[in-house]
């Protein structure tokens, strides 16, 4: 069978025998792949100019729930996707992690649109103001790139490596080219025939090269962002591309790294963290027979606690049967391909020749449901390194398998010292139940990792383990790690964006952002906004109150009511020393009573007030001071329906502006509250 390339809306076989893709388990040839021929440049230019206008013209909202379809079309549908995943050597669970944990990376980004405007763009941090009178400001938007993003990720994750990257982008309102390895891309070629089929995403958002892709960057302008996921050695090559150093085009790098599990030395034998620690690095070392960037390299340990670690791991390593994933008690399944498993056992000789072999042998071991001269077959492989500061190359080289080193420690700083010495690394973690060495390891550690699991008998019921990043938050790491970052929620997506700033008047910055900017104009309306449907709201939009000039009295009875008797409101003779001038109200009273002022009691259109954000007491309010609210239409936010019999509505958020007889603001806040539409359909 010949794998097709998706290339500007269309699927074309690759030209020539291309390359075989091999069953990891039995052997047998399944498909050939290949991308001689493909026009990057023509690629790139329908992405920009087709894709990318098609999604960027899209609000956050809509892209999220884009998103969110895809994700929902694609769960529907896994199970279908399994029975391929096992031809890459994954046993099911690895298999749920790939499909399951990409189509869940989906979910999380498609909900993550709550989080935006319902915008294009996303107004980023909070107003400076540049000037003395408030006429002159400056704020922060970022607006997708106009490119396409060159997605490169690695044969470990077929589905996952894609879906991860492409979430983030789809939100972000980028289209991207998928180039995942020629050696698994059968997978991904399956999901992404599902993907355009399902028609949910625009024309140009997706394209898909399934070979080598050799000169897939050479179309690359400065508008386009280079994400890549693989060794550290390509990364490097690949980072310094002359086409993505002429254009500073955008590059991120997740590479493999020698990450690191520490025992902390509370966590000793008959403890559950000491159970703990030797599951998860069985766990680590055998989940996807140790192909993964996440995999712990090094296992770091008490020196007195070396021998027991050691035995314990042991026997739970001659536990794991290897073999076919369908096969009945298989635990650990095959590397990707018969290359690779020559890799892997190059890199353990080098190695053993400064570290013992304590666990497993490279060549004789049994397999289950199929054989070693059929499969990508490899064995478990512990190894023991008593000098780890003389001994290096437990810190240098990677066997990208099932394959990992125990080193000895005599104190925590030692401990860390060692961890660091992987010159930076996807993740480490550390198995304790002593809060001060945990805290201790990670200040030293962090610098060095991406990521720090701390974890304990508390948290190991829900704990998602050392090898599993998490969709919102980020992933990579410094040094050898590659210095870059995918996912990670909110930031990720800004990674796929421009930040510019803007200057100028309030009303001019409230216009272009769609944000009511503080000082700009307000527009009073002879109806009140609570009387007002979605749609009718007009940003800027402003109801002046009736004032309230404060009393000893309301003070006294807001105290009695919330039982909040602070010195400052209610004792006088304590104010000496203080900031206050006399008995202060308070700030809750102050808020309290704005809401008094500018709610409209009637039933109408707004639904309920759910949340205030961004409150802030900005002078004191004393007795006999009057105080009004400026009332503000501030941001509107869409929401879709539910449930065909959900009530239409939208999220409205006001800006209350409470302010004195002078009329200086006493205190500042943003009320959110759910509106319903006029039109219910």
């Amino acid at each position: 069978m010949k794998l097709s390339n998706y290339i500007q809306g269309q699927w074309m076989e690759h030209e020539g025998e291309g390359i075989p893709q091999y069953d990891a388990i039995h052997g047998t040839l399944l498909s050939t792949c290949g991308s001689e021929g493909l026009d990057y440049k023509d690629m790139a230019h329908y992405a920009r100019t087709v894709g990318n206008p098609a999604l960027r013209n899209m609000t956050f909202q809509e892209r999220g729930r884009m998103v969110k379809a895809l994700a929902l079309y694609l769960s529907d549908i896994k199970k279908k996707y399994y029975p391929i995943s096992y031809q890459t050597g994954a046993t099911k669970a690895d298999s749920w992690v790939d499909i399951d944990g990409g189509i869940g990376t989906l979910f999380a980004y498609g909900s993550l649109r709550k989080k935006f405007p319902d915008e294009p763009f996303y107004v980023d941090g909070e107003t400076v103001n540049l000037s003395k009178e408030n006429t002159f400001i400056g704020h922060h938007i970022m607006v997708p790139k106009a490119g396409v993003a060159i997605h490169i990720n690695a044969f470990n994750f077929p589905i996952w490596g894609m879906l991860e990257k492409l979430s983030v982008s789809l939100l972000a309102g980028v289209p991207a080219i998928v180039k995942p390895s020629e050696i698994t891309s059968y997978l991904t070629e399956a999901m992404v025939r599902d993907i355009i089929k399902s028609d949910i995403l625009p024309k140009g958002a997706l394209q898909l090269v399934c070979g080598k892709g050799i000169g897939i960057l050479d179309a690359v302008q400065s508008q386009d962002i280079v994400a890549f996921t693989g060794s550290a050695e390509t990364g490097k090559k690949l980072k310094t591309y002359p086409t993505i150093v002429e254009h500073s085009t955008a590059f991120t790098m997740e590479a493999d790294s020698l990450n690191a599990c520490i025992l902390g030395e509370d966590a000793v034998p008959g403890t559950a963290e000491f159970d703990l620690f030797v599951k998860e690095v069985r766990r680590e070392m055998t989940t996807k027979a140790g192909q993964k960037c996440t995999a712990i390299r090094r296992i770091i340990v008490p020196e007195n606690l070396v021998e027991d670690v050691q035995i314990a791991l042991g026997k739970q390593l001659s536990k794991v049967n290897i073999g076919d994933p369908q096969t009945e008690g298989v635990r650990m399944g095959a590397l990707v391909s018969k290359g690779q498993v020559e890799v892997v056992k190059e890199r353990v000789q080098q190695l053993a020749k400064n570290s013992e072999i304590v666990f497993g042998d490279v060549n004789n071991f049994e397999v289950h449901g199929s054989t070693k001269e059929k499969g990508a077959f490899i064995s478990p492989i512990l190894l023991r390194n008593d000098d780890p500061f003389k001994n290096q190359d437990t810190h240098n080289i990677e066997a990208f398998g099932p394959v990992s080193t125990i080193l000895p420690y005599k104190d925590l700083n030692e401990a860390i010292q060692i961890a660091n010495m992987g010159k930076g690394s996807l993740v480490s973690s550390i198995v304790t139940n002593d809060a001060k060495i945990a805290k201790n390891y990670v200040m030293g550690a962090a610098p060095y990792h991406g990521r720090v699991l701390v974890l304990n008998e508390a948290c190991a019921k829900e704990s998602t383990g050392h090898g599993s990043p998490m969709p919102l938050l980020s992933h990579g790491g410094p040094g050898r790690a590659g210095g870059g970052e995918e996912m990670g929620g909110i930031r990720g997506v800004k990674h796929y964006m421009q930040r510019t700033a803007i200057q100028g008047h309030p009303t001019m910055i409230t216009s272009l952002t769609n944000q009511y900017q503080y000082g700009g104009e307000q527009k009073e309306k002879e109806v009140h906004v609570f009387r007002k449907h979605f749609e009718e709201l007009e940003i800027g939009e402003t109801v002046i109150t009736a004032k309230h000039t404060v009393t000893v009295a309301d003070i006294v009875n807001f105290a009695n009511v919330s039982g909040d008797n602070f010195y400052a409101h209610m004792d006088e003779t304590s104010l000496e020393g203080t900031l206050f001038e006399g008995r202060v109200a308070h700030g809750y009273f102050v808020l309290a009573k704005a809401a008094g002022l500018f709610v409209d009691a009637k039933k109408g259109p707004v639904l309920l007030n759910y949340g205030i954000d961004e409150c802030r007491f900005t002078k004191p309010v004393y007795p006999g001071m009057t105080i009004g609210v400026r009332f503000t239409v501030k941001q509107k936010t869409d929401q879709e329906k539910r449930e065909p019999t959900d009530v239409a509505k939208g999220i409205v958020r006001f800006l209350v502006d409470v302010y004195d007889e002078t009329g200086e603001t006493v205190a500042l806040a943003t009320i959110l509250t759910m509106v319903k539409k006029l039109n219910q359909s």
